[in-house]
């Protein structure tokens, strides 16, 4: 298919021993482990978990209508945006059926490939089956449109009568206008705007459209076209395309065709399930993706999240660095620093007491310089840089004069949290992305030998000597055996809630610590605070994923945090628990390869929906797990195959990232299998870059050892394999 100061990693907490503990939190209770790994990735991922409560986007990449298909094929259109709606308040929806009594159930819904978003879904009825057909056209001469086509065929025998349906959801008074060849449906007080256009003629009362009735048969069921106009286009530019709905789907089928989902020199190869999320990811994130001010945005999702916020940013940018998108990555990364301000502080969609946004954004300047392999940006922000350093030093020394927590601990002052911890409150989630970010920006001033930054060190070593007293003091001790850190102060007046629902879940915010132990490298494997975070991730796991770390926090579970938490699990060496973790999130997904933020627990009876679909944060860690599982890069250390095990080698396909772009320059990582028990061959290339002080492999992948290398010295070390640093071009094989 066509990570940051000094050289090496070194955890700057390891000095907490025991921790203060203080009264027991109670945490939902849970096995630590997971249900055996299935050899064929079809039936380990096999979506047990989707949402009940799903859209999926059908538009083009880039575009600015966002146009959506819900689970029952209604339409779903027009969403005024970020901070304008709830997640249901389109401007306008239209659900497909028939007349009749019983309801329509759902058969399936799928989309004809994970790179051609032409939906298709299945509804029952006891007497008839209809497909809706749905899919996006920019013809010449017509301009952007929604088409539906809905096709009705008997079930139970020889032929069936119907009355196909459109209910028509939208603001004001509708009309409707019909010919011996089709109908049209306006606004009423703007009869030009039209709504939609139909191939029958049909009768509108209220705002249920029904369209000629017809009679089915199994060799000749009932089809119409109905075309919803998205540029304000007039009924007349549509009206031709009524007459050859064949030619319309066909030109869908050829853009879609067109489009490949990396870029540049960028390739993957991988086996099939992961293959077909990873091509529906690229294509989910360009779909939400659109111009702002004459830059390339990366934007979270169609709807809630049409905008930008600075973290999922970050991740969305470096997803799109490995995928190939250079110069659009490039425009995101000043897409998030256009939003500057005059004091230095870097405010989103997260709010203006995200002071973690500024942290952040260091961290993505660093992050995509490294990526490039070329720091020129880097060195012409350097101004906006110090002032960004200057505003967190400002916000740090401001909470010490004042009577917080925060600020008696000489920590970043009390903020929003986000992922569960909502209001202002002291907690650590904003200092930890603050010290991810100076450490970041300190290491790489160094490595371009920089001046200028003495005043930034003094106020990372400081910050993070706060914070290391404080660590000491906050950590809680949960009945399972061991210590961990809570991402809210203990004395917060919520624990004390008297209604135990009401207090915040331990797990809230934890999202923010899977973040700073990876990708931010700010702790080392065996310290506490990792520790901690590993076995609370473990203790709340259900359906295989990490539950109740979010804004649900009872009953539910943030989809894609499990990403975060698999990636956590991956840097610290815990394969198996990172692979299980990720499938969860794999199986948390749609049939059509998406996400919704937030859902139920399967069976929940007290959770509801959170956030947007697709929401592309989860598209984007789905892309970096598939690569940091080949290639993962620990700060001066390169790590090779560290999410590679047996249930991989049993599929015997090959898996490949080519001219995969890291710190060390761009890489091909080939895994050629022959099986598990068989044997497997390592291939691997590294362009022009700064040396790594490791390149580090497994000696044992699944059953298989370190057999044999050519091209380069490998020796065995313990549980490891060690490469020679400077080698750029070697093989190696691994044999049963």
């Amino acid at each position: 298919m066509n990570e940051r100061i000094g050289s090496s990693r070194r955890g700057f907490l390891s000095g907490i021993g025991a921790a203060a503990m203080s009264p027991a939190i109670g945490l939902a209770g849970g096995e630590i482990g997971s249900r055996p790994l299935a050899e064929d990735l079809a039936a380990e991922i096999d979506f047990r978990h989707a949402p009940a409560d799903r859209q999926t986007a059908f538009c083009f990449p880039d575009d600015v209508h966002k146009s959506l298909v819900g689970e029952l094929g209604e339409l779903r259109l027009g969403h005024p945006g970020a901070g304008k709606g709830g997640i249901r308040d389109f401007a306008q929806v239209a659900r497909f059926s028939t007349l009749g009594m019983e309801p329509d159930v759902v058969v399936e819904q799928r989309i004809e490939a994970p790179g051609i978003p032409i939906v298709h879904t299945v509804l029952d009825r006891p007497q008839a089956r209809m497909e809706i057909t749905t899919f996006a056209t920019r013809e010449p001469g017509e301009g952007r449109v929604d088409n539906v086509l809905i096709e009705i065929r008997p079930t139970r025998r020889g032929s069936v009568e119907a009355i196909p349906t459109v209910t028509l959801r939208t603001a004001g008074a509708i009309q409707g206008r019909a010919t011996a060849g089709e109908c049209v449906v306006s606004t009423a007080d703007h009869p030009g705007r039209v709504l939609l256009v139909a191939d029958a003629p049909g009768s509108l009362q209220g705002d249920l459209l029904q369209l000629r009735h017809g009679t089915a048969t199994t060799s000749a069921p009932i089809r119409h076209i109905l075309r919803f106009p998205c540029e304000g286009q007039d009924a007349q530019a549509l009206l031709a395309g009524l007459r050859d709905p064949g030619r319309l789907l066909e030109a869908a089928r050829r853009t879609w065709r067109k489009w490949e989902p990396f870029a540049g020199e960028v390739g993957w190869r991988l086996p099939t399930r992961y293959d077909e999320f990873l091509v529906a990811c690229a294509r989910n994130i360009l779909q939400a993706r659109e111009s702002r001010g004459g830059r390339l945005t990366f934007q979270v999702g169609p709807t809630v999240y049409r905008g930008l916020w600075v973290v999922d940013g970050h991740f969305l940018l470096e997803a799109a660095r490995y995928l190939g998108h250079d110069r659009e990555a490039q425009q995101g990364l000043e897409s998030t620093w256009s939003r500057q301000e005059a004091d230095g502080g870097i405010f989103a969609g997260g709010g203006r007491d995200h002071w973690k946004d500024t942290g952040i954004a260091l961290f993505s300047l660093v992050r995509q310089a490294e990526l490039a392999q070329e720091f020129g940006y880097f060195r012409e922000m350097q101004p906006n840089v110090l002032r960004a350093v200057g505003f967190l030093k400002t916000l740090r020394d401001r909470a010490a004069s004042g009577t917080s927590i925060n600020g008696r601990y000489g920590l970043l002052p009390p903020g929003m949290g986000d992922g569960g911890l909502g209001g202002i409150r002291n907690e650590f989630t904003n200092t930890l992305w603050g010290l991810a970010g100076l450490k970041a920006t300190l290491g790489a001033a160094a490595s371009q030998g920089l001046s200028g930054f003495d005043e930034a060190r003094s106020f990372f070593e400081e910050l993070q000597a706060a914070f290391l007293a404080a660590a000491r003091k906050e950590m809680i001790h949960h009945p399972g055996g061991f210590s961990f850190l809570p991402m809210v102060a203990k004395d917060d007046p919520a624990w004390k809630e008297t209604d135990a629902w009401h207090r915040p879940r331990p797990q809230s915010g934890q999202w923010a610590l899977s973040h700073a132990i990876f990708p931010g490298l700010l702790f080392d494997p065996n310290d506490p605070i990792v520790q901690g975070h590993i076995r609370l991730m473990q203790e709340v796991t259900r359906e295989d994923v990490p539950i109740e770390t979010g804004w649900l926090p009872h009953g539910g579970l943030w989809t894609y945090n499990a990403a975060f938490v698999a990636e956590a699990y991956l840097w610290a060496g815990l394969a198996d628990r990172a692979r299980s973790t990720f499938h969860g999130f794999l199986n948390h997904a749609t049939p059509t390869w998406c996400w919704r933020e937030e859902q139920p627990l399967t069976g929940s009876l007290v959770a509801g929906y959170v956030g947007d679909m697709p929401h592309n944060w989860a598209s984007a860690e789905c892309v970096r797990y598939l690569r940091h599982m080949l290639a993962l890069e620990d700060g001066a250390t390169l790590r090779l195959l560290a999410g590679i095990g047996e249930p991989e080698l049993a599929l015997g396909a090959t898996l490949e990232v080519r001219r995969s772009p890291t710190r060390f320059g761009r890489v091909d990582v080939i895994v050629e299998p022959d099986g598990p028990r068989e044997g497997c061959r390592i291939r691997f290339r590294r362009d022009a870059g700064p040396d790594p002080d490791r390149v580090v492999l497994p000696r044992k992948i699944g059953r298989l050892r370190f057999a044999s290398s050519r091209g380069a010295v490998l020796r065995e070390d313990g549980d490891r394999v060690l490469v020679e640093p400077r080698a750029r071009e070697w093989e190696a094989t691994w044999k049963g």
